[in-house]
């Protein structure tokens, strides 16, 4: 007799994103520390979360610095959210999210961070922007090189220009 396993639907609830709402300096609204670079995964948590601090989220801006794919759109209870990309406009080390009342930026905690790097960078209401963003930096420079030595290398970040608002994968690299 065969056996099906529906594997579409779960009955874990989903993890909590986890984040501070302390207003920071350079204008951040929040932290984010996602549990991984998936942001399929993570963008529906997060905009989840903050949809009932600062009403329904419309849109959501990242870097692709650190995400190796950038969905077009997330859903989030029953309705669709946009994502973009921008290399030019938006840092790497922070996501945006628009709002009927405007934009929000949130700082993001590499995941690969320890929980007591984490905690320290999420309670830094004495630390200052660039202070923050160089402590995420250092902790994505170390991960970049813990991937580079156990993985046999990682290829180069691309140079290619991304104009504001394009979606999808990335472009795949030319070689000369």
């Amino acid at each position: 007799m065969p056996v099906t396993i529906d594997r579409t639907t779960s009955s874990r609830a989903a993890p909590p994103a986890r984040l501070s709402l302390t207003p920071g300096p350079g204008g951040l609204d929040g932290m984010w520390w996602p549990r991984s670079r998936a942001l399929t995964r993570e963008l529906p948590l997060l905009t989840e979360a903050l949809g009932g601090v600062w009403g329904r989220i419309t849109g959501i801006t990242v870097n692709p610095a650190y995400w190796t794919v950038i969905p077009r759109r997330v859903s989030v209870t029953g309705r669709t959210v946009q994502v973009g990309w921008s290399t030019e406009e938006q840092d790497p080390h922070r996501v945006t999210l628009f709002t009927a009342d405007g934009r929000r930026d949130v700082l993001v905690i590499p995941p690969e961070s320890g929980a007591e790097a984490a905690a320290q960078l999420m309670a830094g209401a004495d630390i200052d922007a660039p202070a923050l963003e160089g402590a995420a930096e250092r902790i994505d420079a170390r991960s970049r090189e813990e991937a580079w030595e156990t993985d046999g290398g990682a290829r180069p970040p691309s140079s290619l220009s991304r104009p504001m608002g394009s979606t999808g994968r990335l472009p795949a690299r030319r070689r000369r």
